[in-house]
């Protein structure tokens, strides 16, 4: 709760990736928030005083993915409207202003999204959630201690590289100190 807090205001990326990893959390406790609790966050509370706060939290979360029918795969509403949000302003700086650096950081990842996009159940999922997706990929396969080709960590590179530079814009965006007329 939190941590989610922290990376929402400084990496918005970063918050998603996070909310992934609770969504993952959340299906594999069942749902159920005492076991959360007990196995999951309360090991890692420095300050129980915070318990009560962590609890609501995590039960919003459940109640949210539960209502959304969201017990196998998806995404809560609070992730898909920031996804809006990134892929407004990526069409924005693509299209709209032909933001030249960030149009070369696309081109650059846009090899590598077909592959990822085929390879994953993600046909119809626009560019940006794709190359989050992947991102999320990655981190999954350090926290298992899987090798990743030096073909992949290139890939993984460009994508990066190119949310990287979308995120700044939308902190940006976010703070009010951004006009779409600056090129």
């Amino acid at each position: 709760m939190l941590i989610a807090q922290k990376k929402k205001k400084e990496n918005i990326a970063e918050y998603i990736l996070y909310l992934f990893q609770i969504e993952d959390v959340v299906r594999s406790f069942k749902f159920d928030v005492d076991d959360i609790m007990e196995v999951f966050v309360l090991p890692n509370l420095p300050d129980r005083s915070f318990e009560g706060q962590y609890r609501k939290w995590y039960q919003e979360i459940i109640t949210e993915m539960k209502v959304a029918k969201l017990e196998k795969k998806g995404h809560i509403d609070r992730i898909m409207e920031v996804f809006r949000e990134l892929v407004f302003l990526h069409n924005t700086l693509y299209t709209m202003q032909k933001e030249s650096k960030y149009k070369t950081l696309c081109e650059n990842a846009a090899g590598y999204i077909p592959e990822y996009r085929s390879k994953s159940d993600m046909k119809n999922n626009h560019d940006i959630e794709v190359i989050i997706h992947a991102m999320y990929m990655k981190l999954q396969l350090r926290m298992r201690g899987k090798e990743i080709t030096a073909e992949t960590e290139e890939a993984f590179d460009a994508m990066r590289i190119q949310i990287a530079f979308l995120v700044r814009e939308y902190h940006k965006m976010k703070s009010g100190d951004y006009t779409f007329n600056q090129n």
